[in-house]
């Protein structure tokens, strides 16, 4: 009888050996969350933890869940349900992209956009693929990032490929600079000097009656340096480029505010759902990204197959309604994908922006900040930009 009732209470013991694992493993992961929300976005060093797959905040609490009710560990199934439902705007998932509804197609007048960030201009690549890929994406405005050539040191190298881009692109006009590339067929009515100095603004009239669509093509810097971090160089790097990384956006949302046209925000911003700079993100205006119909929309792979941040937004002001939001395949010509929109204007907006004037006469550089943006001398830009 005794050795029955020791067989017997073994399994019981083994379940709360079990749960009390989960009870643990549920409790450190709701003490990370915890300093997650509070130091993200407030301390420099939190930019390191915040690079965790934003997925990660919805999988790994989702997962302590189901094995806590499987042990029956009642105490672990309500931190870690807590930390799911607390940690779920971390996450990046878009549930309103499942109940999309009915979409009606583009109105007359709307234009297609595409953003890339073309991982240093077919630098690695074939220059061959890279201009009949951009050339067969057909869009009306192309906002293009990483015009430029990385030496790998920390440092980067300006290039000139405007003839190729001239014989690729005849029907385009196109504004360069700060190694950013807007190219359009839509006229441009100006370009206006930002406080972000690693933003092009250029306003383009809407065809019809020529109304004022402004675009903020947008490259935020990377948070990283590429070296060992037993170094106090990666600290260092970090530290300086959460100050550089918070210029930026205030230096855009001042930018975004003073624009009296509807506006449309695209790039690559180097932020996740679960980086705090997405509550910068968030003041800029409204995201698409809900029109992809991606549950879980990510645009950036650390290597083939490892695609699990969204780095790369497109946002819109009152006034500029986007109408389709997609993802498309870079066909590895870079490890960012390709945001394509389409968008039109709701209202009309006669008023004009004071700025520099591009004549409407093909290919015009407008270079005011660009030293400023991406120094020449190269140690001062961080890898990767």
């Amino acid at each position: 009888m005794r050795t029955t009732g020791v067989l017997a209470a073994a399994p019981v013991n083994e379940a709360s050996t079990g749960g009390g694992w989960v009870l643990w493993a549920a409790g450190a992961w709701a003490v990370f969350l915890a300093a997650h929300l509070v130091l993200n976005g407030r301390w420099w060093f939190w930019l390191l933890p915040s690079l965790l797959p934003p997925p990660v905040f919805a999988a790994l609490p989702a997962l302590l869940l189901v094995l806590s009710c499987a042990t029956g560990d009642l105490t672990a199934a309500v931190v870690a349900g807590a930390a799911l439902l607390t940690g779920a705007g971390q996450s990046g998932l878009v549930p309103g992209a499942l109940v999309r509804g009915k979409r009606l197609p583009p109105p007359d007048g709307a234009v297609r956009v595409v953003s890339w960030n073309t991982q240093h201009w077919c630098q690695s690549t074939d220059p061959e693929p890279f201009y009949a890929f951009l050339r067969g994406l057909d869009a009306d405005v192309y906002l293009l990032q990483e015009y430029h050539h990385d030496e790998f040191d920390g440092t980067y190298r300006l290039i000139d490929d405007e003839r190729r881009l001239r014989a690729t692109f005849p029907g385009h006009r196109a504004v360069i600079a700060r190694g950013l590339i807007t190219l359009s067929r839509l006229p441009v009515a100006a370009t206006v000097e930002t406080a972000a100095r690693r933003t092009l603004r250029v306003d383009l009239e809407m065809p019809g009656d020529g109304r004022i669509l402004a675009t903020f093509n947008v490259h935020i810097p990377v948070q990283l340096r590429l070296v060992s971090p037993l170094r106090a160089d990666f600290y260092r790097a970090v530290r300086s480029r959460a100050a550089d990384r918070a210029r930026e956006y205030r230096g855009l949302l001042g930018d975004v505010a003073g624009c009296p046209h509807p506006a449309l925000i695209a790039g690559d911003f180097n932020t996740t759902a679960a980086i705090g700079d997405a509550r910068r993100i968030a003041r800029l205006g409204a995201d698409a990204v809900a029109l992809s119909g991606r549950l879980c929309p990510t645009s950036w792979q650390a290597r083939p197959g490892l695609r699990w941040w969204r780095l790369d937004w497109v946002l819109s002001t009152p006034g500029a309604r986007v109408h389709s939001y997609r993802f498309r395949d870079p066909r590895g010509l870079s490890d960012h994908s390709v945001q394509e929109v389409s968008v039109s204007l709701a209202e009309p907006d006669r008023r004009t922006t004071p700025g520099l004037r591009v004549r409407h006469d093909g290919f015009r550089h407008h270079d005011e900040g660009t030293r400023h943006a991406l120094p020449l001398p190269g140690k001062d830009r961080p890898e990767g930009q």
